[in-house]
């Protein structure tokens, strides 16, 4: 637990201010927002998903059955630690043929699929290619900071969009 503690006190000071405004713009400004990951990192991705649409802004996670068509104008929001993930690779490029555009979140910008984005987000964190020791589970320090990342990118989203915790207590699911 200090490791991850020690990790996520310094993500912060590590994460570009640039990257990030240029996420919070290109959410602000679609229409809709589809996403994608494989393993844990899609489990991040899709509580990104979750919360967009408890702010109102339709989004969706590729490969499930309500997912509509992706097309021009739409942003695909792909995280891979690695960004060697072979799905989500096939993804990014497909969603680029189809006119969209993709923002990649991942520890390794100079990587397949961080070279196929439009825009990266670069987040700090131990990946699959274990690049260094740790005692965090496999990915757990990109996977953890990748959701506290993009929880921020929400709450930013919000401020300037203007949307309040009513508009998610609203929106959130009242079946539990």
């Amino acid at each position: 637990m200090d490791e991850i503690a020690k990790h996520m006190s310094g993500l912060a000071s590590s994460l570009s201010e640039t990257q990030l405004e240029k996420l919070v713009e290109l959410i602000v400004g679609s229409k809709r927002v589809f996403a994608y990951g494989a393993g844990r990192s899609g489990l991040m991705i899709k509580a990104f998903v979750q919360r967009l649409n408890h702010i109102a802004i339709p989004a969706f996670f590729v490969g499930d059955t309500f997912t509509p068509s992706f097309g021009r104008g739409d942003i695909l929001v792909a995280i891979s630690g690695s960004g060697k993930t072979e799905s989500t690779a096939c993804l990014v490029k497909k969603a680029k043929e189809m006119g969209g555009v993709v923002v990649v979140l991942t520890a390794h910008k100079q990587s397949r699929i961080g070279e196929m984005a439009d825009h990266v987000v670069s987040i700090p964190g131990k990946t699959r290619l274990v690049e260094k020791s740790s005692s965090a589970p496999f990915t757990s320090l990109f996977d953890i900071a990748a959701l506290s990342t993009l929880d921020s990118v929400v709450a930013e989203v919000m401020k300037r969009k203007g949307v309040t915790e009513e508009v998610i207590l609203r929106l959130h699911a009242t079946l539990e």
